[in-house]
């Protein structure tokens, strides 16, 4: 069947009453599916399985990306309006600061149980999300936020951050000692520091935020990602030279690529060119590299969907779909089109839009499928349920808003108006 091009005078998805409408609706379902069912009494939150019930009921892990996710997103609720949000924030936050917070070495362990820490390292990853989770929370006035802001902006400043890189290290011991094998270096924790060091400079206009999230990118991106056709390299020894061979944790340092980085990627450098005040003029460039690169390689051109990750040779290795690429790609597409239109960039928001609905947004249970076989069959094989609103959840609403900064800026410039 072939189907005649709808006219021009439309406009794009992001522009139309309905596709805004059932947007918000999406975001909606999230709040409702995880503010009713995740709070864990002992503090912190529940990951929950398919149907909404706790993993664990009795005495679960919880990450510390989880909670501070979980405070991100109801800080947005809150700005926009949501009925219970702020308690929310607030469960997320005590737990932040009365038991990841180490009182005696300094920093947030990342993880704990209700018998104390299960992992106790300090993680570059989590303390990006502390970061993040403080920035938000200050936008609403918690009143932890500035001690929070503080205390995790020395710790980055002092333990992680490595000048002579422009850059953080990974991960140490909880005394601060090195870890084995110290010598890793990772983007994905510097790239959600870059997200994180972005709020951190709209909530305070301290601008030494601004210029270390400048500083990674230019790393990470343009030196990096840009010597190797826009593919971002996610694994590097100690001088941040590139490890190919890498071999690590599936979840969060799988080897080869990963296209739902580079997407990832190109929504923050395009946030990052507007908040820079537009004045690195390869940002842009890179943005349409990255995600022209991502839909090229990454996408499944016969079952939709982006697959996990790709081999050297960019032939897909983990054939498996999950909801974050999606999520990404939905949300890099939209900045483009608002920062560089073009055809390309609305036809794969749809594409991306359209895959989500129909496989990955659970209809019948709420929620979404964190993860899909190839043939977008919901599995099991890295994510064991429902554990994560985050990447769903700004999915839904940054299309709603204008490109400009992160959705607590734009929402609270807005005055909480869709």
């Amino acid at each position: 069947m072939n189907i005649q091009v709808e006219p021009a005078a439309l406009g794009n998805w992001s522009t139309r009453a309905y596709h805004r409408h059932w947007l918000l609706e999406q975001a909606s379902a999230l709040f409702d599916f995880f503010q009713y069912r995740a709070v864990n009494p002992n503090g912190g939150f529940y990951d929950m399985d398919d149907v909404g019930k706790p993993l664990d009921a009795i005495n679960p892990t919880r990450g510390i990306h989880s909670t501070a996710r979980m405070v991100h997103c109801f800080s947005i609720g809150s700005l926009l309006g949501r009925p219970g949000a702020n308690d929310i924030v607030d469960h997320g936050m005590n737990y932040l600061w009365s038991h990841h917070r180490d009182t005696k070495h300094g920093g947030y362990v990342w993880s704990l149980n209700n018998d104390g820490p299960v992992d106790s390292s300090k993680q570059g990853y989590g303390h990006a999300f502390v970061l993040l989770a403080a920035s938000s929370a200050k936008t609403i006035g918690h009143p932890l936020a500035d001690g929070m802001l503080a205390d995790v902006t020395e710790i980055l400043n002092t333990k992680f951050w490595e000048e002579k890189h422009g850059a953080i290290a990974e991960e140490f011991n909880q005394d601060w000692s090195p870890i084995d094998g110290g010598s890793y270096r990772g983007q994905n924790s510097n790239m959600h520091l870059t997200e994180a060091l972005m709020a951190a400079f709209e909530v305070t206009g301290d601008k030494s935020y601004l210029e270390k999230a400048e500083s990674i990118a230019d790393l990470v991106i343009r030196r990096s990602a840009g010597s190797v056709g826009w593919r971002v390299a996610e694994h590097f020894n100690a001088d941040w030279v590139l490890d190919k061979n890498y071999r690590g944790n599936e979840m969060f340092r799988p080897s080869g690529t990963t296209p739902g980085h580079w997407l990832e990627w190109a929504r923050l450098i395009l946030q990052l060119w507007s908040l820079g005040e537009k004045r690195h003029d390869w940002m842009p460039e890179a943005a349409k590299g990255l995600f022209s690169q991502s839909m090229s390689l990454g996408w499944d051109n016969e079952k939709s969907g982006f697959f996990y990750t790709l081999d050297w040779e960019d032939v897909p290795a983990k054939r498996n779909k999950l909801w974050w690429p999606a999520c990404e790609g939905a949300g890099a597409a939209h900045y483009l089109n608002e920062h560089v239109p073009s055809d390309f960039h609305e036809e794969s928001y749809r594409k991306i839009w359209s895959v989500i609905g129909r496989s990955f947004i659970d209809h019948a249970n709420g929620g979404w499928h964190e993860e899909l076989m190839e043939d977008l069959v919901p599995a099991h094989t890295l994510f064991p349920g429902k554990g994560d609103i985050y990447h769903a959840l700004q999915a839904s609403l940054i299309p709603l808003f204008p490109a400009t900064g992160s959705l607590t800026k734009v929402i609270a410039e807005a005055g909480g108006k869709i």
